[in-house]
């Protein structure tokens, strides 16, 4: 059809506009489309992932490496880690990191500029959901809870405060944050773990304040549940004898959107658009990747039968 328009509007159309249409019935999106129509959104980009070595960050990494990314995979784990970035290719490797010691993502961050002399994509995607047990808020150990903030708050403060210390001089850079619907919505996960996902949006915000005027975008993504080895192992504790397997249903079952659930690439592909130019306007953005768990609440109403 775009063929025929372009055909038909030879004789009548200016210059400009004729190439402009030949350019889409052709497939070549023009002005830098082209790249995105191929699948290479991230080429030339170089991007340091944080808790890249399973789960979303693992996803996240193959999904850049795909779009023509260089990764760095930042983990705790050293020995999962190097195998992982082996795994990904010419085009992945590995750094060990605990991102609660500032001096190692710190560290992280000269690494990658070392090797690559820049950084364009900073996820700071590593967290832990703290113990399951107890529950309730009037037996919360401090201590325990102390630990889950200096991670998931304090150790996203550090990616960003480092990938800025490199991004701000250049006036360009794309810095990522995992939250979790859980920092919506209260009552989703343990104290510790959903204090500091709500965490998580404000500080988004409040970086985007400063980083917006120096060229540097800030976003952060809000999965839904997905069955990660992580939250597969926590869900696990509730159900003793099941298999992952099992547990991972669970985890799926727990979705709105009939048809579908949550999968780990769906976030890395939400991480992928938050990372590319197709987002050069979005800053200071959550984005929520949880098929409407979160944006509504049934009424239950008792049937006629069930009425006192």
């Amino acid at each position: 059809m775009l063929r025929s328009l372009a055909r038909g509007l030879q004789l009548v159309a200016p210059v400009a506009f004729r190439k402009r249409v030949a350019s889409f019935s052709t497939g070549d999106g023009g002005g830098g489309a082209g790249g995105a129509a191929s699948g290479r959104r991230l080429v030339g980009k170089v991007a340091l992932i944080t808790g890249g070595a399973s789960g979303l960050g693992k996803a996240t990494a193959h999904e850049f490496i795909q779009n023509g990314a260089q990764v760095i995979i930042a983990d705790i784990d050293s020995e999962l880690g190097p195998q992982v970035a082996q795994s990904l290719g010419p085009s992945a490797y590995f750094v060990p990191c605990d991102v609660a010691d500032e001096a190692q993502v710190a560290d992280a961050v000269d690494a990658v500029v070392t090797r690559h002399g820049k950084l364009d994509i900073m996820y700071n995607n590593a967290g832990v959901t703290g113990p399951v047990y107890p529950p309730s808020i009037s037996d919360l150990d401090l201590d325990k809870f102390d630990e889950v903030m200096r991670i998931n708050v304090r150790g996203v403060v550090a990616g960003i405060k480092h990938a800025a210390r490199v991004m701000l001089p250049i006036a360009s850079g794309s810095i990522l944050c995992t939250s979790s619907i859980s920092g919506i919505m209260a009552g989703l996960g343990p104290h510790p773990y959903t204090i500091s996902k709500f965490a998580i949006p404000g500080l988004v915000k409040s970086a985007a304040a400063e980083l917006c005027r120096h060229g540097v975008r800030i976003n952060c993504i809000s999965p839904a549940p997905i069955p990660t080895p992580m939250s597969v192992s926590q869900i696990a504790q509730f159900y003793p004898g099941l298999t992952r397997e099992q547990v991972a249903g669970i985890i799926n079952r727990l979705g709105e959107l009939k048809g579908a659930h949550c999968e780990d690439a769906d976030v890395a592909k939400a991480a992928l658009y938050l990372a590319s130019d197709e987002a050069k306007y979005v800053t200071g953005h959550n984005l929520v990747v949880d098929g409407g768990f979160t944006c509504f609440k049934n009424l239950s109403f008792p049937s006629q039968d069930q009425v006192v």
